[in-house]
């Protein structure tokens, strides 16, 4: 008998008499994911591409979601939307996700909302910008906190602090633009006065210019919203032009990746973080402190890496989308009514408040107030 015949008859004697020790293969349930891994971003993407293949191995190795066990499908949009909506294509028509995580951030997320609202995949995206939940799109939500709730976080501390002025320099794509609107809407509420706005664009080398003009305002602190590299370069143009009113980052730096681009420029700098930066710092009454620990604990062990907030981020969109999958069938429209009605999850990020009225879910509790340190996060306010 050759070999594919014989192969054929073993397996079909094993399905006949459950003989143990072969392995068939097994329908798996797919949960769709869209991040940065690679390019720019990367420092978002890689840490929640790690945690979603740790979650689903974690799953499986308890038995799956009813009994089925799941398979992560993760595709590298390298922060380029076109691919983001590419890969969201394959997700819909070619493995068939039941839902999907991502993407990384706000420009490649909001370039794929049309194509969840069209398929009516749940969409649990994990970057900033508020626009993609408000307005809220029906199989739209986020776990990442919004620009909106960070500006009103660092104005709170600025007015703690009797800063009344502040200097804006914002990069020049979606998470910039969304944050310097929010900070343009949230300041004068906040009786806080912009005497300078500028920006920059993601690839520039040097914002000297953009920062000598608002030296010359004379704001008492400046405000800066971007992630890496735009921040750490300005940074390093802050300590060159000798300014020494405060510098305040946006949460988009909220990273280890920021600390090793910024080296010891970053020593000063205020931000609105989540407490997963500062977890050993936390209260033992704090109730996010023992879920943050055991996911710090997890990744370390399984990466000898660290992770970061972003990486929170995916394993809150997880955690909830799991939890709505639970005796739906893995009807789609079912988990997105699910995930429609948690209150009170407990994650990484905060505590989450689902409804019809708010896809994002987060409120004050989900933001601490940092300052770098010798190259290290330090709370400064919670």
């Amino acid at each position: 008998m050759k070999k594919s015949g014989l192969l054929k008859f073993i397996l079909a004697v094993a399905m006949l008499s459950g003989i143990p020790g072969i392995a068939f293969s097994e329908e798996t349930v797919k949960i769709g994911a869209i991040f940065a891994v690679t390019g720019p971003a990367s420092f978002l993407g890689d840490p929640q591409k790690k945690t979603i293949e740790m979650l689903v191995e974690e799953v499986n190795a308890a038995g799956g979601i009813d009994g089925k066990k799941l398979e992560a499908v993760i595709y590298d949009s390298e922060g380029d939307p076109t691919k983001a909506v590419q890969a969201m294509g394959k997700l819909v028509s070619k493995d068939k996700a039941v839902a999907v995580i991502g993407p990384s951030i706000t420009q490649d997320t909001l370039a794929i909302v049309p194509a969840a609202e069209k398929a009516g995949i749940p969409l649990v995206s994990c970057a900033a910008g508020v626009a993609i939940t408000d307005p809220i799109k029906k199989w739209v939500f986020k776990t990442a906190q919004t620009d909106a709730l960070a500006a009103t976080t660092i104005f709170d501390y600025m007015k703690k602090n009797g800063i009344n002025s502040i200097g804006v320099l914002s990069v020049a794509d979606a998470f910039g633009e969304s944050g310097k609107k929010q900070i343009e809407v949230l300041a004068p509420k906040a009786g806080i006065k912009i005497v300078a706005a500028e920006s920059f664009g993601a690839k520039d080398t040097d914002m000297t210019a953009q920062l000598t003009r608002i030296k010359s305002a004379n704001p008492q602190a400046i405000v800066c919203w971007g992630t890496n590299p735009g921040p750490a370069i300005v940074a390093k143009n802050v300590k060159d032009l000798g300014i020494t009113i405060p510098l305040f980052q946006s949460h988009g730096v909220a990273s280890p990746k920021f600390l090793e681009l910024a080296g010891a420029n970053a020593d000063g700098i205020i931000l609105p973080a989540g407490k997963i930066l500062v977890a050993d710092s936390l209260a033992d009454s704090d109730a996010h402190k023992k879920v943050v620990q055991s996911y710090l604990k997890a990744f370390a062990a399984k990466y000898q890496s660290p992770t970061s907030s972003f990486g929170g981020y995916a394993y809150d969109a997880f955690k909830m989308i799991t939890l709505a999958m639970k005796g739906t069938g893995f009807d789609q429209a079912k988990i997105r009514d699910n995930l429609e009605k948690i209150q009170g999850y407990t994650g990484v990020s905060g505590t989450f408040n689902l409804s019809p009225a708010d896809h994002n879910g987060l409120g004050s509790d989900a933001f601490v107030m940092v300052k770098i340190v010798n190259g290290k996060w330090e709370l400064i306010s919670k």
